[in-house]
């Protein structure tokens, strides 16, 4: 499968590109940029992280998620993204208690009515609270 992705997206199968794909593939939940680094720190530099994490998003492999404070989350795409075009309409979902970040891919963003003259680009939501997990 990993082969697959990176071959279906035409990007050389190096490396770093399938480390830190695995994490994804391996990942119940959302990755931080410095989660990849401390699980990649010894085999790739920073500079290699970013670069992939850039490539992944272009490409429709990975979606950014924002978060509370500013930052930024990344995970994996459903089959239906592709380069240039992210289909990952859904809700994310952040628990206040263990900080896990979950894709609720069964919950649309709802349809926001916008005045005459404005023209959506993206949307995104973000619920917080309390996961399955943890109450």
């Amino acid at each position: 499968m990993l082969l697959d992705i990176l071959k279906k997206n035409k990007l050389s199968v190096t490396d770093g590109r399938k480390k830190i794909l695995e994490l994804f593939l391996n990942s119940d939940g959302a990755l931080a940029h410095a989660d990849i680094e401390a699980k990649t720190g010894e085999m790739f530099d920073r500079v290699t992280v970013y670069r992939t994490l850039q490539t992944f998003v272009e490409k429709g492999i990975i979606h950014l998620i924002p978060t509370t404070d500013n930052s930024v989350l990344y995970a994996l795409c459903k089959d239906n993204c592709e380069a240039g075009h992210h289909h990952d309409n859904h809700v994310h979902f952040i628990c206040d208690e263990c900080n896990k970040t979950i894709c609720l891919e069964e919950v649309t963003i709802p349809q926001v009515k916008l005045p005459q003259g404005f023209v959506p680009k993206h949307s995104e939501m973000v619920v917080s609270g309390v996961c399955d997990d943890c109450k």
